[in-house]
């Protein structure tokens, strides 16, 4: 696909972001960033290139928008969805990564038209909000989603936990392994019902995530979705972290917390996914 056939477009209002549209495209992808909020433009471009119409969205922090991923309605990714189809997109592909798997995995479970999910660094069930939510207000916790209008079930946090420190940033990974054993309840009322979705789903997960126990969550999901008679496809690597690359992406590494993992290792993880990710188009 010749750069010359990608037409991008600045999206605002109902659906936000940037819009990279290639003529007579039949597969729509919808790319989700984690929770650092950046519309990834960079990784929506690597679909265009394979012919796909790609929308990377802007689902909180931006105008007119919630600031933090709090109380997010799910209708935000329904009318992504509606967007794409709107273009003639016939196949609809979320990617989304780590809080945008989190997204992208709940959407598919609730919209029938998503036919196929990339999740990379998923959870599988919903955690609570990462910062604010309308009100400018972060704590107490309430739920990252709503569906029409509901809060979904989440999982709290256990503040019984000590941080743990790799390479001198903190390592959340224990403090979500500490509020599943904590909360069991809650956990089962939270899991992300992937069972219940026909989309195809592709899991890449490192094994040496720092951030939350990516690969197990993923495991988990493979497990559930296996007992419903649905296979779904993991990719995952031992010493991969949090941070997976696709080919030609050098996403930089937070300075907030832990990724795990190293670059080699993180790219490595990327290009083997990348095969499958490129079946699912």
């Amino acid at each position: 696909m010749s750069e010359q056939a990608i037409a991008e477009e600045t999206l605002s209002g109902r659906v936000a972001g940037k819009l990279l549209r290639c003529t007579d495209a039949t597969t729509g992808v919808v790319v989700l960033s984690g929770s650092s909020g950046r519309v990834d433009i960079a990784r929506a471009r690597l679909f265009a290139n394979e012919g796909a119409s790609a929308l990377a969205l802007q689902w909180f922090g931006g105008e007119g928008q919630i600031p933090g991923i709090c109380e997010i309605p799910l209708e935000t990714f329904f009318a992504a969805t509606d967007c794409l189809v709107a273009l003639g997109c016939r196949r609809i592909v979320y990617v989304g990564t780590s809080k945008g798997a989190e997204a992208s995995l709940l959407a598919a479970a609730h919209d029938p038209r998503i036919d196929a999910v990339v999740a990379i660094s998923p959870t599988s069930v919903v955690w609570g909000n990462i910062g604010p939510g309308r009100d400018g207000i972060s704590w107490p916790e309430r739920s990252s989603w709503t569906l029409k209008g509901v809060p979904c079930p989440f999982v709290p946090s256990n503040p019984d936990w000590s941080a743990e420190y790799v390479d001198g940033l903190a390592s959340y990974r224990g403090l979500f392994q500490r509020s599943l054993q904590t909360f069991g309840d809650e956990a089962n009322k939270a899991a992300i019902p992937v069972e219940t979705t026909s989309a195809e789903i592709v899991l890449v997960a490192g094994g040496d995530d720092a951030l939350w126990p990516s690969l197990d969550f993923a495991e988990s999901i493979v497990r559930r979705r296996m007992a419903a008679g649905k296979t779904t496809r993991l990719v995952s690597a031992p010493d991969a972290g949090h941070r997976i690359l696709l080919p030609g992406e050098n996403t930089p590494r937070s300075g907030s917390h832990a990724h795990g993992g190293n670059d080699a290792a993180d790219a490595s993880l990327g290009r083997e996914a990348w095969d499958y990710i490129r079946e699912l188009l």
